[in-house]
């Protein structure tokens, strides 16, 4: 589930709820990502690495840059920033 909280001058922030997942989705943006896990876990593919991430951890996704959401425990929370170029 995703809520738009703030769009303003080429960002967006989101709040993002997981819930179960099939099985992993591949994504690939036109915007850059700042994605913080607030609370909950997930794992995250980003070229050779698969990073597992916690409360507090987050990562940084380039417009263009190929990423794999593996898995994440249901419920996990996000707040995420996009960008605009």
């Amino acid at each position: 589930m995703l809520f738009r909280l703030v769009e303003a001058d080429g960002l967006e922030i989101r709040q993002v709820l997981s819930g179960e997942m099939e099985g992993p989705a591949d994504y690939v943006q036109d915007e850059d990502e700042w994605a913080l896990v607030v609370s909950g876990s997930a794992r995250l593919a980003v070229g050779d690495d698969t990073l597992e991430l916690g409360p507090g951890d987050w990562v940084w996704l380039p417009a263009g840059e190929p990423h794999r959401l593996v898995s994440t425990q249901r419920g996990t929370t996000w707040v995420t920033v996009h960008r605009w170029q």
